[in-house]
């Protein structure tokens, strides 16, 4: 493989460079994102993870707990585990996470996984009363964390509840007229079928994260009707919610037709940017986790997920990349239908950096000759996050690039929604990436 890369850069140094850019690697990863993190973000008294912590890693906030970042950090330490076997403690962290959403954060009433808790697990309203309590997006990634917590434990408790929440999901959730899942739930399991409060019911994000759920799922119980529902999203994801130009729609009505104001006036437009954007860390995410979804489903990874990967990936580089400096943009639109792209966004956050460099590795091997240069790029990408993104001080990763948002030199490390799982996951892929290179 390395060879290939050689070709691609046209670089005779490229050697000497891939072998130090591994070690690099590995060290952020051990120590400036794992060690960053664990066990520092452990609760120690309620069970779970602490959610808030300062610039300087010191406890801050709430610590109210959301299922999607504590589930996060049940996949994060479990996957420690399996790549640090013999480091003390980081299966007794996966341990303590999972035993958090077993008993306080899954619903033992009606099922599935309550969005938010306090910190010692008591169930936080969203909205009234009669509002919902619980998300698709949510309980696909306790399906996730629970699944990697699985493959490493062994523990069957872990496996059941992950079963009986892809099962709560297919008879809360799942539309078996037009496929795929309702966002919104109440407690009681009913979905709100016209969305909630001006968002619609359906949504790329919860369906990109659903169909990465079911995949690390079927990894560990290659199910049927799992199996089905994880090609059932593969093809909504890749056939209908990808446009022609590449970019995924946002947010969708019930049949799939996509939200857009597009069509009017621009005051309108950009005070519902957020609703119809081009999200680019998403476009570049997505492009890896269809391939993945289908290496998975054990075919191999067909012609028309190449295809439409490669142009999903592309169009986030050629439209949402600083050539200048690296980095991904957060987002750009398409006043009219035929464009041009405006870019709305310059901030560059964290994990669309993490999903940029992991898909632009991948797609360096898999295309060394493409006119893009994926790996330069990559390259270009590393440096970025190694100079703007990494807190090389106190460890973990800045919420967005210092190039264009200083001010987050001094924001919280941690918070609901950030957890080391974008992070380590890239990582931990570029680096197995680069091992193959030889």
């Amino acid at each position: 493989m390395l060879m290939r890369c050689q070709q691609t850069t046209g670089d005779p140094s490229e050697p000497v460079r891939v072998d130090s850019l591994k070690q690099r690697i590995r060290y952020v990863l051990e120590k400036e994102v794992f060690d960053a993190w664990y066990p520092r973000t452990v609760d120690t008294q309620f069970g779970g993870f602490l959610s808030d912590f300062d610039a300087e890693w010191k406890p801050d906030g709430p610590q109210n707990k959301m299922i999607v970042s504590q589930a996060r950090q049940v996949w994060a330490s479990s996957k420690a585990f399996s790549r640090y076997p013999l480091k003390t403690g980081y299966l007794d962290m996966a341990r303590s996470g999972f035993e958090f959403l077993q008993f306080k954060m899954w619903d033992s009433v009606y099922g599935g996984f309550y969005n938010l808790v306090t910190r010692s697990g008591v169930p936080v309203p969203q909205g009234g009363t009669k509002d919902y309590q619980k998300q698709a997006y949510g309980n696909a990634f306790g399906i996730y964390g629970l699944s990697a917590f699985f493959a490493v434990s062994q523990d069957s408790q872990a496996l059941e509840l992950a079963q009986r929440c892809f099962l709560w999901l297919e008879a809360h959730s799942h539309d078996p007229r037009y496929g795929g899942y309702f966002q919104f739930i109440t407690r009681e399991g009913n979905s709100l079928t016209d969305g909630y409060a001006g968002t619609p019911a359906k949504d790329q994000n919860s369906s990109i994260h659903l169909l990465e759920a079911f995949t690390e799922l079927y990894h560990v119980w290659p199910d049927s009707l799992l199996g089905a529902r994880l090609q059932e999203m593969v093809v909504i994801i890749r056939d209908t919610l990808v446009g022609e130009k590449g970019y995924l729609t946002l947010f969708s009505h019930q049949d799939w037709t996509p939200l857009s104001y597009r069509d009017s006036a621009l005051e309108v437009r950009q005070a519902h940017y957020y609703l119809d954007e081009v999200s680019f860390g998403h476009d570049i995410e997505t492009a890896y986790l269809l391939r993945e979804a289908e290496e998975a489903l054990g075919h191999g990874i067909t012609a028309k997920t190449e295809n439409i990967t490669k142009k999903m990936a592309d169009h986030a580089l050629e439209f949402g990349f600083d050539n200048d400096h690296g980095g991904l943009y957060d987002a750009g639109y398409y006043e009219t239908k035929e464009g041009p792209l405006t870019l709305i966004k310059d901030t560059k956050n964290w994990w669309a950096q993490a999903e940029a460099l992991n898909t632009l590795l991948i797609f360096a091997q898999e295309y060394p000759q493409d006119t893009h240069q994926y790996f330069p790029l990559f390259l270009k990408q590393w440096q970025y996050i190694d100079q703007y993104l990494i807190d090389h001080q106190h460890g973990g990763w800045y919420n967005y690039g210092l190039d264009k948002s200083p001010e987050n030199f001094s924001r919280p490390k941690a918070h609901i929604w950030k957890s080391p799982y974008h992070t380590a996951r890239a990582l931990m892929n570029v680096s197995n990436r680069l091992d193959s290179m030889h």
